[in-house]
């Protein structure tokens, strides 16, 4: 075998544990990732699960990565190539409610919002990575309510960062509606008050 196929069969299989692992992490968290169960459900040896990232943390923080390709997927690559304004920040706000309700993309709901209840109080680098991740999402928000201001979309005094907080609050209500009371009105609800903080009520 030539070092140059070695070395794609390696990433492959490391994609596909990686893959395994979301899917056990979006219904049992990252903490229920255990180098066991991969073992077994993808017909490898424990060593060779681990052998492609040295800890469980370094395993659990690759899953949070393959859990965020596919938010941007699903919600922000839907609004690519729009102008920046209010009306991309209600597509943008629409796409990430129906990521909240299908439960085909990400079995158990939102990943990243069970990952920040799961590790808020557990320091260490996985608690790093997610809050990271929940910052960028957090600044990539305000800047979207920023563009809207700008084009005059939103009034001159609105507070971007405030924007950002209330809907990524709204979403985490909702998710958590969804998830605990499979209710999923919640999606319409959550709708609504996002509409009304960008000032699309009517």
């Amino acid at each position: 075998m030539s070092p140059r196929r070695s070395a794609q069969d390696t990433i492959a299989t490391r994609d596909k544990i990686v893959a395994r692992a979301r899917l056990l992490a979006a219904s049992d968290g990252l903490e229920g990732i255990t180098i066991g169960r991969l073992a077994d459900a993808l017909g490898m040896s424990k060593a060779g699960v681990i052998g492609h990232f040295g800890t469980k943390e370094t395993l659990q923080v690759a899953t949070l990565d393959a859990a965020v390709a596919v938010f941007q997927h699903e919600v922000i690559d839907r609004v690519t190539g729009m102008p920046r304004g209010i009306e991309r920040l209600l597509r943008l706000c629409e796409a990430w409610l129906d990521y909240l309700a299908d439960g085909r993309v990400s079995p158990g709901g939102c990943f990243l919002t069970a990952a920040a209840s799961e590790f808020d109080g557990r320091p260490g680098p996985v608690h790093d990575a997610v809050a990271e991740s929940g910052a960028r999402w957090l600044r990539f928000l305000e800047a979207e309510a920023r563009a809207a201001v700008a084009a005059g979309d939103l009034p001159g005094d609105t507070d971007p960062g405030q924007i950002a907080f209330e809907l990524n609050g709204i979403a985490a209500g909702a998710n958590q509606v969804i998830q605990l009371h499979h209710d999923l009105t919640a999606r319409d609800r959550a709708w609504r008050a996002m509409r009304r903080i960008c000032g699309r009520d009517r």
